[in-house]
């Protein structure tokens, strides 16, 4: 089912989770489920998983709901998973190193080819089974092998020099830890920023006002 060309971010930051919902429906052996029962499980309306799905052409049948196997097709093709694309992690810190060891690319569509440091200490090392190489190899690794994504973890202040050059090399989206916000950049290419501390910060929020709501 091809993709419809206007679709608003906060449905496409929903798809993800449905993804995800879908496959823990499938290890379960489930073959069906409606968009009420989803909904359950998920916190949601159904009326907004049917509209969400719409923008895709509908992936349910009335009177039987969503088989679940096909729905995980769907899914995983709408967020390009099987397109086997690549990845390259620079800075191999706490939270690259975490990154490396602990979260798993290949289930998000991701093959990651290997990571850069400027620590001589673990150049030459292999984390999780991915090798770390010299920071200076980065660009002409880049320009040689046109890795898809980079996913930075180095120091807030390399990083908006570091994108542009990247972008410049053929990378075609960033994956951000740094605490910039790199799509104010003008970059030309898609950049998710990932900060801790907002979703840290959401929660004291939504803490903050359930007490004030029992109060």
């Amino acid at each position: 089912m091809e993709k419809k060309k206007e679709v608003s971010r906060a449905v496409v930051q929903r798809i993800p989770r449905y993804f995800r919902y879908i496959s823990e429906l499938k290890a379960e052996g489930v073959q069906r489920i409606s968009s009420r029962a989803l909904a359950e499980r998920m916190g949601l309306t159904a009326s907004q998983i049917r509209q969400d799905f719409n923008c895709f052409g509908g992936f349910g049948q009335q009177g039987y709901g969503y088989n679940v196997e096909k729905l995980h097709e769907e899914l995983a093709d709408i967020l390009g998973l099987n397109l086997s694309r690549t990845a390259v992690l620079v800075g191999v810190g706490n939270i690259g190193r975490a990154l490396i060891k602990n979260f798993r690319f290949g289930e998000s569509g991701f093959r990651l080819l290997c990571a850069f440091d400027t620590d001589k200490t673990i150049i030459g090392t292999e984390p999780g089974g991915v090798t770390v190489r010299d920071s200076s190899e980065l660009y002409d690794y880049v320009s040689q092998h046109k890795p898809d994504i980079a996913v930075l973890t180095v120091p807030r202040g390399l990083a908006p020099d570091m994108a542009r050059e990247l972008v410049s090399r053929g990378i075609k989206g960033l994956w951000n830890f740094t605490g910039e916000d790199l799509h104010l950049e003008g970059l030309g290419v898609p950049v998710e920023n990932v900060h801790f501390s907002d979703s840290l910060m959401t929660l004291c929020y939504q803490v903050d006002e359930a007490e004030q709501n029992k109060a």
